[in-house]
């Protein structure tokens, strides 16, 4: 059976509570007698309804509750004894404000094995807030923890982020070699997969088909050097920021790119002429469902 979290503390820092030292305000049970105590110097009692929780997996551990309360100093920050404890006892616990905290948490359930708070904390980080706060963070926690649909939402969320930026490089740091090829391969293939899209002559037929002619006499070929330059900074563009949030938009980032803008000024160079060579709303369109058909997250 196993022991209660604070069983599995070095019971040589035990000692009998003589004084009235500073106790928590949310844990202020004076029926409680086992007392934990933080690195500040915080005292936590621990609620009547945890000890009987404890008492059920592990008796002997406890003591028979005779004579004044045990302390026992516990190596954690106020604010991660406090949250832990509030997540094992059922007590509310405030919003998570940081990712930070949720892995200073998580840290300290894992090593005291309480399963309870870390489904409590899992069920928590898919809330939109945390989910796009820090997605990389989060894959990493998921992978760690082997928690594949997690895993799978922070990747898609990942997309907003340029991998290659060196701020990215201890969080990644922290995935196994496996985890974060998978997250790498999820990336590249969305850019590679975009650049194959933005290439096909039944997508864009004006811009790849060799030749192209103008409608006006359909004998004067377009000269698709815009086409080409525009389709290079969008690769880039992608590359940089896979979600391509930031491509086939009408107003605004990449709709004011100087290649944009001579791509969609081009015209028929034939003397009278003078029509634009590309639809600008098909274009646009096409390109948001080139966008719309690539990879969205890890494969299992």
């Amino acid at each position: 059976m196993t022991a209660p979290f604070y069983a599995k503390i070095d019971n040589t820092l035990a000692r009998n509570v003589k004084t009235s030292d500073r106790f928590h305000p949310v844990f202020s049970f004076p029926d409680a007698d086992v007392i934990l105590r933080s690195t500040e110097g915080t005292l936590l009692p621990q609620p009547p309804k945890c000890k009987a929780e404890a008492q059920d997996r592990n008796r002997s551990s406890l003591g028979d509750g005779d004579g004044e309360p045990e302390e026992i100093a516990i190596y954690e920050s106020d604010f991660v004894l406090e949250r832990l404890l509030r997540l094992l006892c059922s007590i509310p616990i405030p919003s998570w404000e940081s990712f930070d905290d949720v892995d200073r948490v998580l840290t300290a359930a894992e090593r005291w094995d309480t399963p309870g708070p870390i489904a409590n904390i899992r069920a928590a980080l898919t809330s939109p807030e945390l989910l796009s706060y820090d997605p990389l963070r989060l894959y990493v926690l998921a992978k760690h923890f082997d928690w594949k649909e997690e895993a799978k939402l922070a990747a898609t969320q990942t997309l907003k982020l340029n991998l290659h930026d060196p701020i990215h490089a201890p969080t990644l740091a922290r995935l196994s070699s496996k985890d974060l090829l998978s997250l790498l391969n999820l990336h590249r293939k969305r850019r590679d997969m975009f650049k194959r899209l933005l290439d096909s002559p039944e997508r864009f037929a004006a811009g790849n088909s060799s030749p192209y002619h103008c409608t006006c006499s359909g004998v004067t070929q377009l000269d698709n050097h815009t086409w080409r330059e525009f389709k290079n900074v969008m690769f880039a563009e992608i590359d940089r920021r896979p979600i391509g949030d930031t491509l086939g938009i009408t107003v605004g980032h990449s709709a004011d790119w100087p290649e944009a803008k001579a791509y969609w000024e081009a015209k028929c160079t034939k003397e009278g002429c003078g029509g634009l060579n590309y639809d600008r709303i098909a274009t646009l369109r096409q390109i948001r469902n080139c966008i719309d058909v690539l990879p969205s997250t890890i494969e299992d």
